[in-house]
């Protein structure tokens, strides 16, 4: 059993700092956890010329961790230690060429907040090194916001049948009765229940299939197609969720240069009559507005490229199940798409760049009102590739004035031709032909499918060779396909035990008939062609959980002694991850938390009539 604490900092306000030399300060704070050992210190933004300044910024601590986790970056200390832990945070007035000036300090033990898991308080700042003992020098105060949270996590083991329930969901038919469904109904209103859903599922390569699924679900709904997607439903919380923990790098590539250059350059941008101050140019602002709209429009239309295969996954479902719901209009393709990527990724980065690591602070309010607008073009601009909008739509006239400034046709163009690389092939599908890409090649030792005897004469000398769309295998390089196999029909790609056939670097490609066994030229060749036809085949709606690591002979598999040739295989099938796809995710962690969250509401479940799917809990 491991227990796993972890700390919030919200850093609100400070009031009443001293004068320097007669003048208000440039204030800001640094925060540590404190103890045996030391985290790396942290650092709020300057605030300019005030003595009641108002940071209102977060702070993540990991206080302990598993002994399993190997990030050493995380601060780690022994159980006996959280007693002499603390919060330290110290007010400093920046002088920018001189040393800073210590202004004051305060420190909260994290042994207060093990009853207290939610703390909100003001602090007498104190003189340095001397914590929270009072002193007559009235230095300020200073409130902060700390959120404890402690998991108890139990051994794997325990969590496993709940974690499979959950992992089934995406082939529960109807989707409502899933496990995964029925706790996002439960906890319709708590963010805290969907997430270690979605990060489960992506841990575990079922994400796609479930939202797919759910997303299919909530189409049925929808009556109008310029209504799809709109609200908060289980779809949307997930994808959400999905985006910001898969597209945080593609977000850093895509949009941190062009909005570390907009909060530096701080250029004015204000267009609203009502809000421009005096000496204002509202033509100039207008330039700078467009100016910088441009190149976030263009950075983020020329990026597809970078977008994560899996994003494209899921973009790729909504589109087709958009289509299939309303085949009559020919908009909701590209609009089922850019709901999701333009507003709910993109435009919402650059209005908060802060909570997506673009950036390391909260812009300052000239600065926040310039993304503000440059967020609210771009929503409009990614809506133009669905024609769901035209400027006549728009409510303010400074608004419509601005939009006018930009070639309508052409952000169309740019907006669809981008929505269609990273969702589809539509402009190659028009012509009714993709061009197949050949992801790998080469001679193998192919298996003759059906035989019942280990004789070398029944494997024979074949030239595999797999592209985006299929499989296939021939007598020599060059010549005709003696067999081909489209790639939707892989339901999985497995390693096959030496014992099965006494050959060695083994692999079986699982179809529905039956299995595809190949042996490689060495155990590099067969690593390369597991992963390539793990990356090509990794969502198809047939892919199994389970599989036989062995082969059926003598009236039994091998490796479970099964003698149904049918029965479902005995191995878990290995996770597929994406290339390009990293992620931190403790799953014993998340299943704890949706564990708690199911205990402690115990009683919305037993009132769930005709759900009895959590029975094998």
């Amino acid at each position: 059993t491991s227990v796993l604490r972890s700390e919030l900092l919200r850093i609100i306000e400070c009031k009443e700092l001293p004068l320097i030399s007669g003048q208000n300060c440039d204030p800001y704070a640094t925060v540590c956890l404190a103890g045996p050992a030391r985290s790396d210190q942290k650092k709020t933004k300057v605030k300019k010329k005030t003595s009641n300044p108002y940071f209102e910024e977060t702070f993540f601590f990991e206080v302990t961790r598993s002994s399993s986790y190997s990030k050493k970056s995380h601060f780690q200390v022994e159980e006996e230690d959280i007693e002499k832990l603390e919060i330290k945070v110290d007010l400093w007035n920046n002088e920018n060429l001189a040393q800073d000036v210590f202004l004051g300090e305060t420190r909260v033990p994290v042994k207060i907040l093990q009853s207290d898991h939610i703390h909100k308080a003001w602090y007498l700042l104190q003189p340095k090194g001397t914590g929270s003992k009072s002193k007559s020098d009235d230095l300020g105060q200073l409130r902060l916001k700390l959120h404890y949270i402690e998991d108890t996590v139990l051994p794997s083991a325990c969590y496993t049948p709940l974690c499979n329930l959950l992992l089934k969901s995406p082939d529960v038919k109807p989707i409502s009765a899933s496990a995964a469904h029925i706790l996002g109904d439960i906890f319709r209103e708590r963010y805290e229940a969907v997430l270690p859903m979605v990060r489960l599922l992506l841990y575990h390569n079922r994400f796609v299939p479930f939202v797919s699924a759910v997303a299919a679900l909530e189409l049925d709904n929808t009556q109008e197609a310029n209504t799809i997607f709109r609200g908060n439903s289980l779809a949307t919380r997930c994808i959400d969720d999905m985006m910001k923990i898969v597209g945080k790098s593609y977000l850093a590539v895509t949009l941190k240069p062009v909005i570390d250059e907009i909060c530096e350059s701080n250029k004015t941008c204000e267009i609203d009559p009502i809000k421009l101050k005096e000496g204002d140019n509202v033509e100039v602002n207008k330039e700078n507005l467009q100016v910088y709209v441009q190149k976030v429009f263009s950075s983020i239309t020329q990026s597809s490229s970078n977008c994560p295969p899996l994003m494209c996954d899921v973009f790729r479902s909504l589109r087709h199940l958009a289509c299939k719901r309303f085949p009559g209009d020919p908009h909701v393709q590209y609009s089922a798409v850019s709901s999701f990527v333009f507003l709910r990724f993109f435009a919402v980065a650059v209005l908060s760049p802060h909570s997506f690591q673009l950036r390391s602070h909260h812009p300052d309010p000239e600065i926040a009102r310039t993304l503000t607008l440059i967020s609210k073009t771009i929503q409009t601009l990614g809506s133009w590739g669905s024609l769901s909008k035209k400027l006549s739509s728009f409510k303010e006239s400074y608004m419509y004035d601005f939009y006018k400034s930009f070639q309508e046709e052409k952000c169309i163009e740019k907006v669809k031709k981008f929505l269609d690389e990273i969702s589809s092939n539509v402009s190659k599908e028009s012509s009714r032909q993709e061009d197949a890409v050949v992801l790998k090649e080469g001679e193998v030792q192919k298996r003759t499918q059906g035989k019942k005897n280990f004789s070398k004469r029944n494997f024979k000398k074949r030239w595999l060779r797999v592209t985006n769309r299929e499989l296939s295998y021939h007598k020599r390089k060059g010549k005709e396909a003696l067999c081909t196999i489209s790639v939707k029909n892989i339901q999985a790609v497995e390693k096959l035990d030496e014992s099965a056939f006494n050959r060695k670097n083994m692999f079986q490609v699982v179809l529905s008939e039956k299995p595809l066994y190949v042996q490689a030229g060495n155990c590099v060749e067969a690593s390369e062609w597991l992963e390539i036809l793990g990356q090509v085949s990794r969502c198809n709606e047939g892919r199994l959980t389970t599989y036989h690591p062995s082969n059926y002979t003598a009236g039994a598999w091998q490796c479970c002694k099964n003698q149904s040739s049918n029965a479902p295989g005995c191995k878990p099938c290995t996770i597929t991850m994406l290339a390009n796809l990293q992620l931190d995710i403790d799953c014993d962690r998340e299943a704890e938390r949706i564990f708690s969250l199911l205990s402690s509401n115990e009683s919305k479940l037993q009132n769930m009539e005709g759900q009895h799917i959590f029975m094998s809990c």
